[in-house]
Protein backbone atom coordinates (compact mmCIF):
# COMPACT_ATOMS: atom_id res chain seq x y z
CA UNK A 1 0.00 0.00 0.00
CA UNK A 2 1.25 3.44 -0.84
CA UNK A 3 0.90 6.11 1.78
CA UNK A 4 1.00 9.62 0.45
CA UNK A 5 1.03 12.92 2.21
CA UNK A 6 1.88 16.40 1.14
CA UNK A 7 5.40 17.65 1.02
CA UNK A 8 4.55 20.04 3.85
CA UNK A 9 3.15 17.27 6.08
CA UNK A 10 4.99 14.66 8.08
CA UNK A 11 4.69 11.23 6.48
CA UNK A 12 2.43 8.82 8.33
CA UNK A 13 3.80 5.24 8.28
CA UNK A 14 1.63 2.94 6.18
CA UNK A 15 1.16 0.44 9.02
CA UNK A 16 0.05 3.19 11.38
CA UNK A 17 -2.44 4.68 8.94
CA UNK A 18 -3.86 1.24 8.16
CA UNK A 19 -4.22 0.48 11.87
CA UNK A 20 -5.96 3.78 12.55
CA UNK A 21 -8.46 3.29 9.72
CA UNK A 22 -9.38 -0.17 11.03
CA UNK A 23 -9.35 0.46 14.78
CA UNK A 24 -11.18 3.77 14.64
CA UNK A 25 -13.79 2.60 12.15
CA UNK A 26 -14.54 -0.67 13.95
CA UNK A 27 -15.85 1.41 16.88
CA UNK A 28 -18.52 3.21 14.84
CA UNK A 29 -21.22 0.52 14.86
CA UNK A 30 -21.25 -1.68 18.03
CA UNK A 31 -23.38 0.83 19.97
CA UNK A 32 -25.93 0.66 17.13
CA UNK A 33 -26.15 -3.13 16.69
CA UNK A 34 -25.93 -4.13 20.36
CA UNK A 35 -29.46 -3.08 21.50
CA UNK A 36 -31.40 -5.09 18.88
CA UNK A 37 -30.73 -8.59 20.28
CA UNK A 38 -31.38 -7.25 23.81
CA UNK A 39 -34.57 -5.52 22.70
CA UNK A 40 -37.05 -7.62 24.70
CA UNK A 41 -35.05 -7.22 27.92
CA UNK A 42 -34.54 -3.47 27.33
CA UNK A 43 -38.24 -2.92 26.61
CA UNK A 44 -39.24 -4.78 29.76
CA UNK A 45 -36.78 -2.77 31.88
CA UNK A 46 -37.58 0.64 30.41
CA UNK A 47 -41.19 0.33 29.25
CA UNK A 48 -40.28 1.34 25.67
CA UNK A 49 -42.71 0.39 22.89
CA UNK A 50 -41.62 -0.43 19.34
CA UNK A 51 -41.71 3.17 18.13
CA UNK A 52 -39.70 4.38 21.12
CA UNK A 53 -37.21 1.56 20.67
CA UNK A 54 -36.76 2.52 17.01
CA UNK A 55 -35.28 5.82 18.22
CA UNK A 56 -32.18 3.93 19.36
CA UNK A 57 -31.44 3.58 15.64
CA UNK A 58 -33.32 6.59 14.26
CA UNK A 59 -31.69 9.30 16.38
CA UNK A 60 -28.02 8.31 15.90
CA UNK A 61 -28.54 7.82 12.16
CA UNK A 62 -30.20 11.23 11.87
CA UNK A 63 -27.34 12.81 13.80
CA UNK A 64 -24.87 11.00 11.56
CA UNK A 65 -26.62 12.73 8.69
CA UNK A 66 -26.58 16.20 10.23
CA UNK A 67 -22.98 15.72 11.31
CA UNK A 68 -22.06 14.58 7.84
CA UNK A 69 -23.18 17.93 6.46
CA UNK A 70 -21.21 19.76 9.14
CA UNK A 71 -18.10 17.60 8.77
CA UNK A 72 -16.39 19.58 5.96
CA UNK A 73 -16.68 22.84 7.92
CA UNK A 74 -15.60 21.15 11.15
CA UNK A 75 -12.57 19.67 9.41
CA UNK A 76 -11.56 23.06 8.03
CA UNK A 77 -11.96 24.80 11.39
CA UNK A 78 -10.82 22.12 13.84
CA UNK A 79 -8.55 19.89 11.81
CA UNK A 80 -8.55 16.10 11.59
CA UNK A 81 -6.88 15.59 14.97
CA UNK A 82 -9.46 17.47 17.02
CA UNK A 83 -12.43 16.31 14.92
CA UNK A 84 -11.73 12.59 15.05
CA UNK A 85 -10.27 12.31 18.56
CA UNK A 86 -13.02 14.51 20.00
CA UNK A 87 -15.59 12.34 18.24
CA UNK A 88 -14.11 9.18 19.73
CA UNK A 89 -14.45 10.70 23.18
CA UNK A 90 -18.14 11.42 22.50
CA UNK A 91 -18.72 7.80 21.46
CA UNK A 92 -16.96 6.53 24.58
CA UNK A 93 -19.02 8.87 26.77
CA UNK A 94 -22.29 7.80 25.16
CA UNK A 95 -21.48 4.12 25.70
CA UNK A 96 -20.27 4.64 29.26
CA UNK A 97 -23.42 6.54 30.26
CA UNK A 98 -25.46 3.45 29.49
CA UNK A 99 -23.97 2.06 32.71
CA UNK A 100 -26.28 3.95 35.05
CA UNK A 101 -28.05 2.84 38.25
CA UNK A 102 -30.88 0.46 37.41
CA UNK A 103 -33.50 2.67 39.04
CA UNK A 104 -32.79 5.54 36.65
CA UNK A 105 -32.35 3.53 33.45
CA UNK A 106 -35.18 5.14 31.52
CA UNK A 107 -35.82 4.84 27.81
CA UNK A 108 -35.20 8.57 27.39
CA UNK A 109 -31.73 8.31 28.88
CA UNK A 110 -30.94 5.35 26.63
CA UNK A 111 -32.05 7.33 23.58
CA UNK A 112 -29.91 10.27 24.71
CA UNK A 113 -26.83 8.03 24.90
CA UNK A 114 -27.57 6.81 21.38
CA UNK A 115 -27.65 10.46 20.32
CA UNK A 116 -24.23 11.13 21.88
CA UNK A 117 -22.74 8.15 20.08
CA UNK A 118 -24.37 9.16 16.81
CA UNK A 119 -22.98 12.68 17.09
CA UNK A 120 -19.51 11.25 17.63
CA UNK A 121 -19.77 8.85 14.71
CA UNK A 122 -20.98 11.65 12.41
CA UNK A 123 -17.73 13.59 12.24
CA UNK A 124 -15.58 10.48 11.86
CA UNK A 125 -17.71 9.20 8.97
CA UNK A 126 -17.75 12.64 7.40
CA UNK A 127 -13.97 13.14 7.48
CA UNK A 128 -12.44 9.68 7.08
CA UNK A 129 -13.20 9.11 3.34
CA UNK A 130 -11.52 12.39 2.35
CA UNK A 131 -8.51 11.56 4.53
CA UNK A 132 -8.31 8.12 2.92
CA UNK A 133 -8.26 9.64 -0.57
CA UNK A 134 -5.55 12.07 0.55
CA UNK A 135 -3.36 9.61 2.44
CA UNK A 136 -3.79 6.63 0.08
CA UNK A 137 -4.40 8.12 -3.39
CA UNK A 138 -3.17 5.00 -5.21
CA UNK A 139 -5.21 2.58 -3.10
CA UNK A 140 -8.56 4.32 -2.70
CA UNK A 141 -10.69 1.29 -3.68
CA UNK A 142 -8.76 -1.04 -1.37
CA UNK A 143 -8.79 1.39 1.55
CA UNK A 144 -12.48 2.23 1.17
CA UNK A 145 -13.21 -1.49 1.11
CA UNK A 146 -11.19 -1.90 4.29
CA UNK A 147 -12.96 1.08 5.88
CA UNK A 148 -16.39 -0.34 5.01
CA UNK A 149 -15.42 -3.84 6.17
CA UNK A 150 -14.24 -2.49 9.52
CA UNK A 151 -17.51 -0.58 9.85
CA UNK A 152 -19.56 -3.72 9.27
CA UNK A 153 -17.20 -5.87 11.35
CA UNK A 154 -17.80 -3.58 14.31
CA UNK A 155 -21.51 -4.12 13.82
CA UNK A 156 -20.96 -7.88 13.98
CA UNK A 157 -19.07 -7.54 17.26
CA UNK A 158 -21.86 -5.49 18.82
CA UNK A 159 -24.56 -7.92 17.75
CA UNK A 160 -22.68 -10.98 19.01
CA UNK A 161 -20.77 -9.91 22.12
CA UNK A 162 -23.47 -7.88 23.91
CA UNK A 163 -26.06 -10.71 24.07
CA UNK A 164 -23.30 -13.13 25.08
CA UNK A 165 -22.22 -10.75 27.85
CA UNK A 166 -25.79 -10.61 29.12
CA UNK A 167 -26.06 -14.39 28.94
CA UNK A 168 -22.90 -14.64 31.05
CA UNK A 169 -24.59 -12.56 33.74
CA UNK A 170 -23.18 -9.13 33.05
CA UNK A 171 -26.62 -7.47 32.82
CA UNK A 172 -28.06 -5.57 29.88
CA UNK A 173 -26.68 -2.16 30.89
CA UNK A 174 -23.02 -3.23 31.25
CA UNK A 175 -23.47 -5.30 28.08
CA UNK A 176 -24.19 -2.06 26.23
CA UNK A 177 -21.64 0.05 28.12
CA UNK A 178 -18.63 -2.21 27.43
CA UNK A 179 -18.20 -0.63 23.99
CA UNK A 180 -16.59 2.41 25.58
CA UNK A 181 -13.49 0.28 26.24
CA UNK A 182 -12.33 -0.39 22.63
CA UNK A 183 -13.00 3.25 21.74
CA UNK A 184 -10.64 4.44 24.46
CA UNK A 185 -8.05 1.86 23.39
CA UNK A 186 -8.11 3.19 19.81
CA UNK A 187 -7.81 6.83 20.88
CA UNK A 188 -4.02 7.01 21.55
CA UNK A 189 -3.21 5.41 18.19
CA UNK A 190 -5.50 7.84 16.37
CA UNK A 191 -3.95 10.75 18.24
CA UNK A 192 -0.45 9.66 17.23
CA UNK A 193 -1.25 9.21 13.54
CA UNK A 194 -3.32 12.38 13.17
CA UNK A 195 -0.79 14.48 15.06
CA UNK A 196 1.70 13.58 12.33
CA UNK A 197 -0.56 15.30 9.83
CA UNK A 198 -1.24 19.01 9.78
CA UNK A 199 -3.88 19.94 12.35
CA UNK A 200 -5.95 21.74 9.77
CA UNK A 201 -6.95 20.31 6.40
CA UNK A 202 -6.30 23.53 4.39
CA UNK A 203 -2.61 23.23 5.27
CA UNK A 204 -2.44 19.84 3.56
CA UNK A 205 -1.72 19.76 -0.12
CA UNK A 206 -4.72 19.88 -2.37
CA UNK A 207 -5.09 18.34 -5.76
CA UNK A 208 -5.21 21.33 -8.10
CA UNK A 209 -7.40 19.73 -10.72
CA UNK A 210 -10.80 20.71 -9.33
CA UNK A 211 -13.63 21.15 -11.83
CA UNK A 212 -14.49 24.56 -13.12
CA UNK A 213 -17.51 24.70 -10.87
CA UNK A 214 -15.28 25.01 -7.85
CA UNK A 215 -14.48 28.61 -8.78
CA UNK A 216 -10.78 27.76 -8.71
CA UNK A 217 -10.64 27.03 -5.02
CA UNK A 218 -10.00 23.48 -3.85
CA UNK A 219 -11.57 24.29 -0.49
CA UNK A 220 -14.75 25.67 -2.05
CA UNK A 221 -17.45 23.02 -1.74
CA UNK A 222 -20.72 24.97 -1.46
CA UNK A 223 -21.32 24.61 -5.19
CA UNK A 224 -21.93 20.88 -4.66
CA UNK A 225 -25.36 21.69 -3.18
CA UNK A 226 -26.35 23.09 -6.57
CA UNK A 227 -25.62 19.91 -8.50
CA UNK A 228 -28.34 17.35 -9.21
CA UNK A 229 -25.78 14.58 -8.93
CA UNK A 230 -25.19 15.42 -5.26
CA UNK A 231 -28.89 14.94 -4.56
CA UNK A 232 -29.08 11.75 -6.63
CA UNK A 233 -26.20 10.28 -4.64
CA UNK A 234 -27.84 11.44 -1.41
CA UNK A 235 -31.24 9.95 -2.29
CA UNK A 236 -29.84 6.63 -3.49
CA UNK A 237 -27.47 6.23 -0.53
CA UNK A 238 -30.19 7.17 1.96
CA UNK A 239 -32.78 4.76 0.59
CA UNK A 240 -30.24 1.94 0.44
CA UNK A 241 -28.93 2.59 3.94
CA UNK A 242 -32.47 2.58 5.32
CA UNK A 243 -32.36 -1.16 4.71
CA UNK A 244 -29.32 -1.42 6.96
CA UNK A 245 -30.97 0.66 9.69
CA UNK A 246 -34.11 -1.47 9.59
CA UNK A 247 -32.11 -4.69 9.69
CA UNK A 248 -30.03 -3.53 12.65
CA UNK A 249 -33.14 -2.42 14.54
CA UNK A 250 -35.57 -5.22 13.76
CA UNK A 251 -33.90 -8.42 12.50
CA UNK A 252 -33.21 -9.75 16.02
CA UNK A 253 -36.63 -8.75 17.47
CA UNK A 254 -38.26 -10.23 14.36
CA UNK A 255 -36.72 -13.64 14.91
CA UNK A 256 -37.41 -13.47 18.64
CA UNK A 257 -41.11 -13.43 17.68
CA UNK A 258 -40.33 -16.75 15.95
CA UNK A 259 -39.08 -18.22 19.22
CA UNK A 260 -35.37 -17.41 18.93
CA UNK A 261 -33.39 -16.37 22.01
CA UNK A 262 -31.47 -13.11 22.32
CA UNK A 263 -28.17 -14.94 21.76
CA UNK A 264 -29.48 -16.84 18.72
CA UNK A 265 -30.95 -13.75 17.09
CA UNK A 266 -27.80 -11.79 17.93
CA UNK A 267 -25.72 -14.49 16.26
CA UNK A 268 -27.84 -14.22 13.12
CA UNK A 269 -27.33 -10.44 13.07
CA UNK A 270 -23.60 -11.04 13.60
CA UNK A 271 -23.52 -13.46 10.66
CA UNK A 272 -25.25 -10.85 8.52
CA UNK A 273 -22.70 -8.24 9.66
CA UNK A 274 -19.77 -10.55 8.91
CA UNK A 275 -21.17 -11.10 5.42
CA UNK A 276 -21.45 -7.32 5.14
CA UNK A 277 -17.81 -6.90 6.12
CA UNK A 278 -16.60 -9.56 3.68
CA UNK A 279 -18.60 -8.06 0.82
CA UNK A 280 -17.61 -4.50 1.74
CA UNK A 281 -13.97 -5.55 1.42
CA UNK A 282 -14.32 -7.73 -1.68
CA UNK A 283 -16.65 -5.75 -3.93
CA UNK A 284 -14.57 -2.54 -4.16
CA UNK A 285 -11.51 -4.69 -4.93
CA UNK A 286 -13.40 -6.49 -7.70
CA UNK A 287 -14.94 -3.25 -8.94
CA UNK A 288 -11.52 -1.58 -8.83
CA UNK A 289 -10.62 -3.22 -12.14
CA UNK A 290 -13.04 -0.91 -13.90
CA UNK A 291 -13.94 2.69 -13.08
CA UNK A 292 -17.57 1.85 -13.94
CA UNK A 293 -18.94 0.31 -10.73
CA UNK A 294 -22.56 -0.08 -11.82
CA UNK A 295 -22.55 -3.81 -12.54
CA UNK A 296 -21.43 -4.58 -8.98
CA UNK A 297 -23.89 -2.10 -7.50
CA UNK A 298 -26.76 -3.75 -9.38
CA UNK A 299 -25.61 -7.17 -8.18
CA UNK A 300 -25.48 -5.95 -4.56
CA UNK A 301 -28.95 -4.45 -4.81
CA UNK A 302 -30.38 -7.63 -6.35
CA UNK A 303 -29.06 -9.49 -3.30
CA UNK A 304 -30.90 -7.03 -1.08
CA UNK A 305 -34.17 -7.48 -2.99
CA UNK A 306 -33.92 -11.27 -2.64
CA UNK A 307 -32.84 -11.06 1.01
CA UNK A 308 -35.66 -8.76 2.12
CA UNK A 309 -38.20 -10.80 0.12
CA UNK A 310 -36.88 -13.90 1.90
CA UNK A 311 -37.47 -12.30 5.30
CA UNK A 312 -41.00 -11.37 4.27
CA UNK A 313 -42.11 -14.56 2.56
CA UNK A 314 -39.88 -17.43 3.77
CA UNK A 315 -38.33 -16.31 7.09
CA UNK A 316 -37.85 -19.81 8.49
CA UNK A 317 -36.75 -21.58 5.30
CA UNK A 318 -33.01 -20.77 5.29
CA UNK A 319 -32.48 -17.88 7.72
CA UNK A 320 -28.67 -18.15 7.84
CA UNK A 321 -28.25 -18.33 4.07
CA UNK A 322 -30.70 -15.48 3.63
CA UNK A 323 -28.84 -13.38 6.22
CA UNK A 324 -25.56 -13.97 4.38
CA UNK A 325 -27.12 -12.97 1.05
CA UNK A 326 -28.70 -9.85 2.52
CA UNK A 327 -25.51 -8.93 4.36
CA UNK A 328 -23.45 -9.25 1.17
CA UNK A 329 -25.88 -6.97 -0.62
CA UNK A 330 -25.93 -4.32 2.10
CA UNK A 331 -22.17 -4.33 2.76
CA UNK A 332 -21.10 -4.36 -0.86
CA UNK A 333 -23.52 -1.61 -1.80
CA UNK A 334 -22.39 0.63 1.07
CA UNK A 335 -18.71 0.41 0.18
CA UNK A 336 -19.41 0.89 -3.53
CA UNK A 337 -21.43 4.05 -2.80
CA UNK A 338 -18.52 5.40 -0.76
CA UNK A 339 -16.16 4.65 -3.64
CA UNK A 340 -18.44 6.10 -6.32
CA UNK A 341 -18.80 9.37 -4.41
CA UNK A 342 -15.00 9.71 -4.28
CA UNK A 343 -14.74 8.77 -7.98
CA UNK A 344 -16.66 11.87 -9.01
CA UNK A 345 -13.92 14.41 -8.21
CA UNK A 346 -10.10 14.31 -8.36
CA UNK A 347 -9.59 16.72 -5.45
CA UNK A 348 -9.47 14.91 -2.07
CA UNK A 349 -11.02 17.94 -0.36
CA UNK A 350 -13.94 18.20 -2.76
CA UNK A 351 -14.41 14.43 -3.13
CA UNK A 352 -14.47 14.17 0.67
CA UNK A 353 -17.03 16.98 0.81
CA UNK A 354 -19.24 15.22 -1.75
CA UNK A 355 -19.01 12.02 0.29
CA UNK A 356 -19.92 13.96 3.45
CA UNK A 357 -22.95 15.54 1.77
CA UNK A 358 -24.08 12.16 0.44
CA UNK A 359 -23.71 10.57 3.87
CA UNK A 360 -25.24 13.56 5.63
CA UNK A 361 -28.53 13.70 3.79
CA UNK A 362 -28.46 9.95 3.22
CA UNK A 363 -28.31 9.07 6.91
CA UNK A 364 -31.10 11.54 7.70
CA UNK A 365 -33.26 9.80 5.11
CA UNK A 366 -32.15 6.34 6.25
CA UNK A 367 -33.03 7.17 9.86
CA UNK A 368 -36.73 7.15 8.95
CA UNK A 369 -36.72 3.52 7.79
CA UNK A 370 -36.79 1.83 11.24
CA UNK A 371 -39.67 4.10 12.28
CA UNK A 372 -41.54 3.34 9.04
CA UNK A 373 -41.15 -0.37 9.71
CA UNK A 374 -42.39 0.04 13.29
CA UNK A 375 -45.41 1.93 11.98
CA UNK A 376 -46.11 -0.73 9.33
CA UNK A 377 -45.89 -3.39 12.03
CA UNK A 378 -48.37 -1.49 14.18
CA UNK A 379 -50.81 -1.12 11.28
CA UNK A 380 -50.55 -4.66 9.90
CA UNK A 381 -49.72 -6.65 13.05
CA UNK A 382 -46.71 -8.34 11.40
CA UNK A 383 -43.24 -7.59 10.01
CA UNK A 384 -44.06 -8.87 6.51
CA UNK A 385 -45.16 -5.51 5.11
CA UNK A 386 -42.01 -3.83 6.43
CA UNK A 387 -39.64 -6.31 4.80
CA UNK A 388 -41.56 -6.07 1.52
CA UNK A 389 -41.25 -2.29 1.75
CA UNK A 390 -37.47 -2.63 2.06
CA UNK A 391 -37.36 -5.00 -0.93
CA UNK A 392 -39.27 -2.45 -3.01
CA UNK A 393 -36.92 0.36 -1.95
CA UNK A 394 -33.88 -1.74 -2.92
CA UNK A 395 -35.43 -2.32 -6.36
CA UNK A 396 -35.95 1.45 -6.76
CA UNK A 397 -32.31 2.17 -5.87
CA UNK A 398 -31.25 -0.45 -8.40
CA UNK A 399 -32.87 1.67 -11.10
CA UNK A 400 -31.30 4.90 -9.79
CA UNK A 401 -27.71 3.60 -9.74
CA UNK A 402 -27.77 2.85 -13.47
CA UNK A 403 -27.23 6.60 -13.92
CA UNK A 404 -23.76 6.53 -12.33
CA UNK A 405 -21.83 6.42 -15.59
CA UNK A 406 -18.24 7.56 -14.91
CA UNK A 407 -17.96 9.01 -18.43
CA UNK A 408 -20.44 11.70 -17.36
CA UNK A 409 -18.98 12.62 -13.94
CA UNK A 410 -17.14 15.71 -15.17
CA UNK A 411 -20.17 16.92 -17.14
CA UNK A 412 -22.76 16.46 -14.38
CA UNK A 413 -20.56 18.33 -11.88
CA UNK A 414 -19.46 21.08 -14.26
CA UNK A 415 -20.80 24.63 -14.00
Amino acid sequence: MTTSTSSSSTRVPAWLWLSVVVLVTINLRPFLTAPGPLGHTIQQATGMDLRSFSWLTLLPMALMGIGGWLAPSALLRLGALTSICGSLLLIALGCALRMVPAGTATGSLLIATAGLCGAGVALVQGTMPGLIKRQSPHNVALMMGLYSAALMGGGALGAQISPLAMQWGLGWQPSLAIWAIPVLLALPLAWRALSLMHAKTPAMSATPHAPAASSGSDNSTGWLFRRRRTWLLLLSFGLMNGGYGSTVAWLAPFYQTHGWTATQSGSLLAILSIAQAASALAMPALAGRNVDRRLWMVLALLMQVIGFAGLALWPDAMPTLNAILLGMGLGGCFSLFMLVALDHLPSPTQAGALSSLMQGGGFILAALAPLIMAQLHELSGSWTSGWLYQATVAALVLVLVTRFNPKHYARVLAA
